[in-house]
């Protein structure tokens, strides 16, 4: 065998220069695509149906604060991801309104197809298969200590892939889906992603695949670009009737969530109904001691146009003396001022056209961001060796 591999040396030699110099010249196009302030922010949502408060709160209202701060030459990305959402069972025909859904609850919500690119991951191709790349240096490991399959399955956080109840209702595609979501923002080069708190372990593992994509393929050269974290300035809204959990769209009770398309009526019933204690019929902050009353005070903070704290508003109105009651008149007129016009421009995009105006503001966002994805898949392809 040593004389075979001793003849084949000098062709294995070549092979290795040809793959450096390929590397080399792929990250020089790197750079040469970038846009002027080489600002590249990316996001996506899941498409489960209309947004709820906490959502805006969470995310998209800070998707639009990025949209109009940002500098000239800022790409914008931001991604329904469908191909995220089949990870657990779907209906096709719900799928389908979801997405729609979710796209008229983004234009709703203030972001702007003429600034930002809005697209479904389904659309764009380079996702999946930047992806497949990425699992073939992605850490089994690694993967195995996320949190984000062991959540979906109610598993406890020290479970691993091979534990026995993991293994009889883990499916590829839920283990695999930091992957895919590392894809997702390597694929279009993005610099910066804004998360919450909860999806900050999601950008670790993205810089951990490019790392080991650029380790392999790039002889450290940055082929594709590590992203840094956005962190949303938002708290984690919780729910209305059990404000221990977090607001969501699964809790049975639809008294415990305000969805972005609620009338002033039914806001104003769901916060008069919201659950606070016995503790004591005055306000105060305590997030750990009186939740339902703190989670009031952090919406009404989120809205206020003087900026003040959950904190001061607790405390201007124990100096007022007033109520629970006092409180959530206060909250509710806040989010009755704010809430009920997304609403109304959510079904007038939705009307739009017949429905074909949905159909072209996504169509002119994949367009861009397949483009976007195209080149960066080949610079890695070339890296790789998929093509010449």
């Amino acid at each position: 065998m040593a004389p075979r591999i001793s003849r084949l040396r000098p062709l294995l030699d070549q092979i290795q220069r040809t793959q450096r110099r390929a590397a080399s010249q792929a990250a020089s196009e790197v750079s040469a695509i970038r846009p002027e302030n080489g600002t590249v922010i990316f996001s996506g949502i899941q498409p489960t149906g209309i947004p709820h408060l906490g959502n805006y709160l969470g995310a998209l209202q800070n998707w639009k604060r990025l949209q109009n701060e940002a500098e000239p030459g800022t790409k914008l990305l931001y991604s329904i991801v469908d191909l995220h959402a089949i990870t657990l069972p779907q209906q096709a025909p719900m799928l389908r309104q979801w997405k729609r859904e979710m796209l008229a609850a983004l234009l709703a919500v203030g972001l702007d197809p003429e600034r930002s690119s809005i697209f479904y991951q389904s659309s764009v191709p380079g996702h999946s298969e930047l992806m497949w790349i990425l699992s073939c240096t992605a850490s089994m490991g690694y993967l195995s200590r996320m949190t984000q399959w062991k959540s979906k399955l109610h598993l406890a956080d020290d479970v691993s892939a091979l534990d026995e109840k993991a293994k009889a209702s883990l499916k590829l595609g839920l283990f695999s889906y930091p992957v895919l979501q590392a894809a997702d923002i390597l694929v279009h080069r993005a610099t910066h992603v804004p998360v919450g708190e909860d999806q900050r372990q999601h950008l670790e593992f993205a810089r951990e695949c490019a790392t080991n994509f650029n380790h392999t393929f790039g002889a450290g050269s940055r082929l594709l670009v590590p992203p840094e974290t956005i962190l949303s300035p938002a708290k984690r809204i919780m729910s209305l009737q059990t404000p221990t959990s977090k607001m969501s769209k699964s809790d049975t009770d639809p008294r415990s969530r305000i969805l972005l398309t609620d009338s002033a009526d039914e806001i104003r019933k769901k916060i008069m109904a919201a659950k606070t204690d016995s503790a004591a019929n005055a306000v105060s902050y305590d997030r750990t001691g009186r939740p339902g009353v703190s989670n009031l005070l952090e919406l009404w903070a989120s809205f206020d146009a003087a900026g003040r704290s959950p904190e001061a508003l607790a405390a201007g109105m124990a100096e007022g003396k007033g109520s629970l009651k006092d409180l959530k008149v206060q909250v509710a007129d806040v989010l009755v001022e704010e809430i009920p016009p997304i609403g109304e421009r959510y079904r007038a995009f939705l009307e739009r056209d017949g429905g074909r105006y949905l159909d072209e503001v996504e169509a002119r966002g994949a367009a861009v961001a397949i483009a976007n994805a195209a080149e960066t898949m080949e610079i890695v392809k070339r890296a790789v060796g998929l093509s010449n």
